[in-house]
């Protein structure tokens, strides 16, 4: 039952009235019980007002949880030693008893409420809960879904404002009869930071859409409606019939002032932000977005307002936009780089390397070492920045239109030494739903724990965020383009091609925008292409005349062959990779999944047979 007296002796007046005014029996209960269980001193609820963002910027900093630098607006956030990432390990969904998904990290919801619970049960004594409000997706649009987290972190709560779009007034017009909901509690604090990380839970309750979080600081746990909440949505989109991605939305500047939109699915540094990123394109979001049937149309929208990106070696001529962000005034959070005297430095900055500073460890030397005897670096290799997309200067203007933006394409990626071509568009929907997003797979890199070079399977590069049976998600792909009027068309894209012989690269590092302007004539039939076995490829003479006009540079017919040669051999094999995939590891594949691959294949044996191992473009 819940405790609205206690509730409101918690909130006071003023919070109270603010909670009575949304007219929400279900919020009222949500938020009374995690007051009665949690135990806060206090309850504060942040509308959608400058003057509550403001207090929660200032508390953050009066706090201890953020430190003022030497720009106007900037802060640094300090998570600890061992915090400092995502925990896989320990992010679990609540399952009914004999209905676990297949592949996917769960715990016996009996088991794992009364453990979460247990956890959360006083935490928030000697501090302060907050209530804040916020919209996945623009407001009073058709991809709207109203949001409410409750946390005792000001950081937290001042990252949200960064990333998310406000929800107050939404909650209070929508009425919601359900919202996404994360509850998160810091934990013990020592120096700052949460002091029981080992006790650090992440877990998903898909049947009442609620993230909870504890025993943790850092935004990847605690900023529930990035990745955790993706899993909510993905769950929500499947019953709706639409579909929610981990992907980048941009647009890419045609012929005539036209601007198409696209939307981009890749695995972890396989240039994901960077194609989002792209010199002279603007970008609506770098991370998530919602995929709607409107009118038999497929719009668009980002999730977010904001961006939390890896810090990690962006230098002013590399990526001179976030760079003009991370150097002006305004509202910034870097997390885990070092504090030089006020000026934040990260790894490969491309800036003289400190001596000393603060930073995650305390006070930093050159010469510090960890518990294990390791030189602790200055700052953290998955170092974070929180910045608003409209601080970008490159930021489009359709960012909150409430009907989102018109796909006209959509673009798979993978880091893929030896395999696909740079470039390639899918000969329908389907095809490019399997032979393309459900066939990603990406090499890991010397960065990565395990071997490098192993390849990885990563279905629409969102495997990791899926709450559905993979089957399932599967078909709700087929399905979605099979509702539309006219699909986007689907391409892949590989940055990553080595050459046969020398193993170099072979495409330059800002090769990705010539791709993207070959692909925008693609999606308006402005251009010709080849057929491959897998899908079509640029022909020579458009490309030679993009690079030109894209990048003044040069394309000869050599860099053309080395690049498009259709490798038939590690094609198939790939193929082959995938089939095994979904015959012994995934059960229940639909049918057309093996039809759309032996189709595959058989192409590529007919043109071995015809022309060889190797061919190139002029012998298709």
């Amino acid at each position: 039952m819940a405790d609205y007296e206690l509730l409101k002796k918690k909130c006071g007046d003023i919070n109270f009235k603010k909670l009575e005014a949304l007219n929400n029996p279900l919020l009222m209960d949500f938020v009374a019980k995690y007051v009665q269980e949690c135990e806060p001193d206090s309850v504060m609820v942040c509308a959608d007002s400058e003057e509550d963002a403001k207090r929660m910027r200032k508390l953050a900093v009066d706090k201890g949880e953020e430190t003022p630098l030497n720009i106007e607006g900037h802060t640094i956030h300090f998570d600890g030693m061992t915090d400092q990432g995502r925990d896989p390990k320990n992010t679990k969904f609540l399952y009914e008893k004999g209905k676990e998904l297949e592949g996917l990290s769960g715990i016996d919801r009996e088991e794992g409420d009364k453990e979460i619970h247990g956890l959360l049960k006083g935490m928030m004594k000697g501090r302060q809960m907050l209530v804040l409000f916020f919209s996945m997706g623009p407001v009073d649009s058709p991809f709207y879904i109203p949001a409410v987290q409750l946390t005792d972190s000001y950081y937290v709560a001042h990252s949200e404002i960064i990333l998310y779009r406000r929800g107050y007034e939404g909650f209070k017009k929508a009425k919601p009869a359900s919202f996404f909901k994360v509850v998160h509690a810091t934990g013990e604090i020592e120096n700052a930071v949460s002091r029981h990380v080992d006790k650090r839970r992440i877990y998903i309750d898909l049947k009442t859409e609620t993230v909870y979080s504890v025993n943790t600081q850092y935004a990847g746990n605690t900023v529930g409606f990035k990745k955790l909440a993706l899993r909510l949505a993905i769950q929500k989109a499947s019953r709706e019939g639409w579909l929610a991605e981990h992907m980048f939305l941009m647009g890419v500047k045609g012929p005539w002032g036209r601007k198409s939109y696209f939307s981009g699915a890749f695995p972890s540094m396989c240039g994901k932000t960077s194609t989002a990123m792209v010199e002279g394109e603007t970008i609506v979001g770098d991370d998530l977005a919602y995929l709607r049937n409107v009118n038999g149309t497929a719009m668009a929208a980002n999730v977010e307002r904001g961006i939390f990106g890896i810090i990690q070696d962006i230098k002013p001529e590399g990526d001179p936009l976030i760079w003009n962000v991370l150097n002006s005034p305004g509202d910034v959070i870097f997390g885990n780089v070092l504090n030089d005297n006020g000026i934040p430095r990260w790894l490969g900055d491309g800036r003289e390397n400190p001596s000393n500073g603060f930073n995650f460890s305390g006070e930093w030397t050159h010469t510090k070492k960890d518990d294990k005897g390791n030189l602790i670096p200055y700052a953290h290799k998955n170092a974070r920045y929180s910045i608003s997309l409209e601080a970008l200067k490159n930021c489009d203007p359709q960012l909150n239109n409430k009907n989102g933006v018109k796909l006209q394409g959509i673009v798979f990626g993978g880091r893929d030494s030896d395999t696909w071509v740079p470039v390639r568009e899918s000969f329908d929907w389907n095809h490019g739903v399997i032979a393309m997003g459900a066939s990603i797979e990406s090499e890991t890199t010397a960065a990565t724990i395990g071997k490098e070079g192993e390849r990885v399977f990563n279905i629409m590069s969102n495997m990791e965020f899926l709450s559905i049976p993979i089957p399932k998600y599967l078909e709700d792909y087929l399905e979605f383009g099979k509702l539309l009027h006219k699909a986007p068309k689907i391409f892949a894209c590989n940055y990553f091609l080595r050459d046969m012989k020398t193993g170099k690269w072979l495409n330059g590092v800002k090769d990705k925008r010539v791709w993207l302007k070959w692909m925008e004539l693609r999606s308006h039939h402005d251009v010709d292409a080849i057929k491959s076995p897998a899908g079509y490829i640029p022909k020579y003479e458009d490309l030679k005349k993009l690079f030109v006009k894209v990048m003044k540079k040069d394309y000869t017919l050599e860099d053309y062959n080395n690049q498009f040669v259709i490798r038939i051999p590690q094609n198939i094999a790939k193929i082959d990779r995938i089939v095994e995939i979904y015959t012994n590891k995934i059960h229940g594949a639909p049918k057309v999944i093996f039809e759309v691959l032996k189709a595959e294949k058989e192409r590529f044996l007919e043109l071995k047979a015809k022309s060889g191992d190797y061919v190139t473009p002029d012998k298709l």
